[in-house]
């Protein structure tokens, strides 16, 4: 059995796990559901934050995406894969989340774009706040919420415009430019620290 072969058979081995936990889960076991926890906590704090840009409101959302999972569970069909439909669901807990803060529509969703002069760096996050992310999670952070939102959902997450726009409750139009936008000023940021790093060296 060559390394490829073996790689295949651990991933479905991975699967079969997987889907026995979520069986195991559906009928109450909080041990199964534990283990879900546990290979998927970290991919959903990393959503979390990367939406959120506050590490204390990713922690806590983040719990409450595996609560909402606990009361939600049976719901999952297996239509997709179980990781595709958790993301789903985390996203929608974090978009409430969202909602219930205080002037978060006018913030978020204001009929008039902020335009290029939006101050890009106003929710710049403290390296402490991003323990554990790289660098380009760092850069996502600094984005204009609006266009952190839809970038984190159609780069990341494979939301389609069509999707975001009813998620976020703008046009079609507004999400493709707040995607180009968001990756306009990434390359930036991104292109800004490596001749930076280049000028150090």
């Amino acid at each position: 059995m060559n390394s490829s072969q073996v790689i295949d058979a651990q991933k479905l081995f991975a699967s079969s796990q997987e889907q026995e936990w979520i069986a195991q889960a559906k009928q109450g076991s909080q041990t199964a559901f534990h283990q879900l926890y546990q290979l998927h906590h970290k991919r959903i704090y990393a959503l979390c934050w990367r939406m959120l840009a506050d590490k204390d409101s990713a922690e806590d959302v983040c719990q409450e995406v595996f609560v909402v999972l606990w009361q939600k569970i049976n719901n999952f069909r297996g239509e997709s894969k179980f990781s595709t439909w958790l993301h789903s669901v985390a996203s929608n807990v974090v978009l409430g989340h969202l909602r219930k803060q205080k002037n978060w529509l006018q913030r978020v969703f204001s009929i008039e774009d902020q335009g290029e002069n939006t101050q890009a760096l106003e929710r710049t996050v403290p390296l402490d706040d991003t323990s554990g992310l790289d660098d380009l999670d760092k850069h996502i952070a600094k984005l204009p919420e609006r266009a952190r939102l839809v970038f984190v959902l159609f780069a990341i997450e494979g939301y389609r415009h069509e999707e975001i726009a009813n998620m976020l409750n703008m046009a079609v139009g507004s999400s493709k430019s707040q995607y180009h936008r968001a990756k306009s000023l990434l390359k930036e940021w991104l292109s800004e620290e490596v001749q930076a790093g280049g000028t150090n060296e």
